[in-house]
């Protein structure tokens, strides 16, 4: 996996190359567009993530803000990350169908969807699955995923 070292969200998108700057601007533009309230974006793990606050819900495993998506230019690619489809099995099989209703060649991994070029993508159906998720709900998810040792972390 490619991962940038910038600061910054600006700071990433100048350094991409153009015809990905433009693609990954797109996306980031939907996202936004469709990101239920609360989360932030910001730089994380390379490239631009959308994350619950520490100052919302700092008990995490490893420290760092929970991604809830992402999006990166990476070698051969260009990927969105969605959480939610990777955690929750309903929302994953109804984004699989809409999927293939597009028309388009679905390249879906646990939570990535990986593209070449904007056209690739079913920009409207990633906006709509980063709708679905309210930040309540996606805490809810983790600390379920995480099972009884986050609960016993906040009594302690």
């Amino acid at each position: 996996m490619v991962s940038s070292s910038a600061k910054t969200v600006n700071e990433y998108l100048k350094s991409l190359p153009d015809d990905r700057r433009k693609a990954i601007a797109k996306v980031r533009g939907a996202i936004r567009k469709n990101l239920p309230k609360g989360y932030v974006e910001i730089m994380q793990y390379g490239g631009i993530s959308y994350s619950v606050p520490l100052k919302i819900y700092p008990k995490t495993y490893n420290g760092q803000a929970l991604s809830y998506a992402g999006l990166a230019s990476q070698k051969n690619h260009m990927a969105v990350y969605l959480m939610g489809i990777y955690g929750i099995a309903d929302l994953r099989r109804w984004f699989e169908a809409e999927y293939k209703k597009t028309g388009k060649r679905m390249d879906v991994g646990k939570c990535c969807v990986r593209f070449r070029k904007l056209d690739d993508l079913p920009l409207e159906l990633v906006g709509e699955a980063i709708a679905r998720v309210p930040m309540k709900d996606f805490i809810v998810l983790y600390e379920k995923a995480r099972g009884g040792s986050l609960r016993k972390a906040r009594q302690g």
